[in-house]
């Protein structure tokens, strides 16, 4: 689907009804080389992320996956084994 939006004379654009009912409220305005791209931005980022993964990710809590970050960050800088 693509709509024409013409922005007013402060620069707000409106989005449709039906596209805020489908992606919500809140999107990212991403400049590409080839235009403009509005990238919809989830209420919870963690929630959406939790389920488009795997088993092990949607039961992983929020300090658990830092951990793991931090743990795989250490590893990969050579800050263990020294």
């Amino acid at each position: 689907m693509t709509t024409k939006l013409e922005a007013d004379n402060r620069g707000r654009v409106t989005t449709p009804e039906e596209t805020r009912e489908r992606y919500g409220d809140t999107f990212s305005l991403v400049e590409l080389d080839s235009g403009l791209k509005l990238v919809p931005i989830p209420d919870d980022p963690v929630e959406t992320l939790r389920a488009a993964g795997s088993t092990e990710l949607r039961s992983a809590s929020l300090d658990g996956l830092e951990a793991a970050a931090s743990e795989t960050a250490r590893e990969e800088s050579g800050e263990y084994g020294r």
